[in-house]
Formats: structure tokens, C-alpha cells, sequence
């Protein structure tokens, strides 16, 4: 659980803050606008396919939600060769983000197994979302950070509304899976809740990391909300299963 990888007091502040859903960016201008309508579509159709199939939903979503950072590691690599200057650790801090995406996407396999159909549409879903977003980030590397940061605001909203379905006992809170318990470093016990919690955490992270980008490109005063939580990760998956 999260209060075996923090002391008693850092842990209930890490997890008060994990499940705290109401974090929002206030839209400024265009580019914000359109960045938060977008999203808000794709919720609009997440909720539509899934509904409270949340563990099926997180493949789905977890599947598209690997593709930004990536996308954006590629392209700022390739603007720093080209521009002979620094990146300011943003590369890895994308692709970390990209990485770590997977890794959401790996444990939630392991509890809902996706059928046939679901696995198709996350092939279309990634091809038609990868061009798109890559796209949008050569037009406006602003908007794209924006995007993911709203993106990631469903994310910690969907996640919340999972933990009350487990909590209210309407989704079986099942033995962690082994890549998971490897991978957050939790405890041999854990169970899908501090899966979902540490997941949650994450999401967070990346929210402010990625609101944070936008505001720095739009020459926009950083946020005043502290940067969410970012659990402890393995360096590397060998041995796991």
C-alpha cells in the first residue's frame, strides 16, 4: 500500500492530494479553449463506449495516453539538434511520462483482459491519435501540452470514480498484479485500490508537469498548485511478470 513506501504523515498527505480530482486549469485564450473542448469530447465518448467499465476504459485510454509524450520527446529532440541548443530536460521528462503511460497499460491487461473488439479499436485509436497529435504539436506545442494537461485531469477524475466503485464493492478489489507490485515497488499484499492509487498519483504528475509546459511556452506565469506526487518507480522490469 502507499503508506509502506512513505512515512505515516507523507503518506496521507500524498494520498489526499492522489484523489484530489478537482485540480483544474482555467482556459485563457484560443488555444486553451480548444485544447479543454477537445478533451472534453473524448471524455464525452469514453463515457459513451465504457461507461463504468473502468478497468477496460484504462486500456483503452492508457494506450492513447502513451502516445503524447513520446510524440513530444520526438519532436523536441529533433528541434534541439537542429536549433544546437539545450533542452532543459524536457526530452526526458516526455519520455519518462511515455514510458511510465505503458507501464499503466501493462498492469490494467493484466486485470481486464481486452476482447477482440476492443483491441481493434485501440489500433485505430492510436493510429488516428498519433498523426493528429503529432500534427498539433509541429502547429502549436502550446496547444499539445494543454491538451494533455486537460487530458490528464479526466484521468485523476476517472481514477477517483473507479476508487469509489471499489470502495462501494461494485468492482472487485483484486490481488495487485506482480508487474505492478514490481514496478511501484509496493508491498506483496497490495491490492487493485493501491494500484489505482499510485496510477492515480501519476496522472496528477503529468497533469501539472504538462499544464506546466504549456503555461512556460505561452509565457505564462507557472501554477501556484504544488506538483502533485510521483511515486517511487522501478529503473527496470527484469524478473517481472
Amino acid at each position: 500500500m502507499v503508506n509502506s513506501i512513505l512515512a505515516p504523515d507523507d503518506q496521507a498527505v500524498a494520498e489526499e492530494k492522489a484523489i484530489q480530482p478537482v485540480i483544474h486549469h482555467q482556459p485563457k485564450g484560443f488555444s486553451d479553449h480548444f485544447a479543454l473542448g477537445f478533451t472534453k469530447l473524448l471524455r464525452f465518448c469514453a463515457d459513451t463506449f465504457f461507461a463504468k467499465r473502468y478497468g477496460h476504459r484504462a486500456i483503452v485510454l492508457e494506450t492513447v495516453a502513451a502516445v503524447p509524450g513520446m510524440v513530444g520527446a520526438t519532436i523536441q529532440h529533433l528541434t534541439c539538434l537542429r536549433r544546437m541548443k539545450d533542452d532543459d530536460g524536457w526530452i526526458r521528462t516526455l519520455m519518462e511520462e511515455a514510458e511510465n503511460e505503458r507501464m499503466h497499460l501493462m498492469t490494467f491487461i493484466e486485470v481486464a483482459q481486452p476482447t477482440y473488439f476492443e483491441r481493434l479499436v485501440i489500433q485505430l485509436a492510436q493510429a488516428v491519435f498519433y498523426v493528429g497529435f503529432f500534427l498539433l504539436y509541429l502547429v502549436s506545442a502550446r496547444t499539445a501540452h494543454r491538451v494533455v494537461g486537460y487530458f490528464e485531469e479526466e484521468a485523476v477524475i476517472s481514477y477517483a470514480m473507479y476508487l469509489k466503485e471499489i470502495d462501494e464493492g461494485r468492482s472487485p478489489n483484486i490481488p495487485a498484479p506482480a508487474i505492478a507490485i514490481h514496478y511501484w515497488k509496493l508491498p506483496a499484499d497490495a491490492t487493485l485500490r493501491d494500484v489505482v492509487l499510485v496510477v492515480q498519483a501519476d496522472e496528477a504528475h503529468h497533469r501539472d508537469v504538462n499544464h506546466g509546459f504549456a503555461s512556460e511556452l505561452a509565457h505564462q506565469p507557472a501554477s501556484m498548485i504544488p506538483s502533485a506526487p510521483y511515486p517511487p518507480h522501478a529503473t527496470e522490469l527484469k524478473g517481472a511478470s
